[in-house]
């Protein structure tokens, strides 16, 4: 999508795997901070992923369509969150927070990212308090051991995660 020379672009990344009800929090409000907001999903082998890339790039893409915001695109990416930043013209980086030990993770991160890319801000965003404590790695360990991820996710994404428990199998089954 072509840039006007004012529009201000956001990006947030994340795995998303799965996108929380956390995630669709902080995408809605950071959609307000900026024209146009890049959901950009990444691959990250180490977090060990229950779902492919592309899996992960249609549920995000169907969970924004649900949301009603209209300046929000997905793109799919494996590089340099700063150079992904780049190529989308974007001025402003979106990130979660949700306890202190994100905090750490994230001053870190953005002291590095300013060294590669100074002039791209991050904006840290806490998701609404009672969804604060949802990680991605939490649900898929509560699905995999046979607990409800209701409160945690959209009913698409429960099905979508149950889906692919069922291919998988139960930790807890024996």
């Amino acid at each position: 999508m072509p840039q006007a020379a004012d529009e201000r672009v956001g990006v947030y990344p994340g795995t998303f795997d799965p996108l929380t009800l956390g995630h669709a929090d902080i995408i809605r409000r950071g959609s307000k901070l900026v024209d146009r907001l890049i959901i950009g999903v990444t691959t990250n082998p180490s977090k060990n992923p229950m779902f492919t890339p592309e899996e992960r790039m249609a549920m995000v893409t169907r969970e924004v369509a649900a949301l009603g915001v209209t300046n929000v695109e997905v793109v799919g990416f494996n590089a340099l969150l700063m150079k992904f930043a780049e190529k989308q013209g974007a001025s402003l980086i979106v990130r979660g927070l949700r306890a202190v030990t994100d905090f750490e993770y994230e001053f870190q991160m953005t002291g590095m990212n300013r060294q590669i890319n100074a002039g791209i801000e991050t904006v840290f965003l806490m998701a609404e308090v009672g969804l604060q404590p949802i990680a991605s790695k939490m649900v898929k360990e509560i699905a995999l051991l046979g607990g409800t991820i209701k409160p945690f996710v959209s009913p698409a994404i429960e099905a979508d995660v149950h889906a692919r428990v069922a291919v998988l199998g139960r930790l807890g089954d024996y």
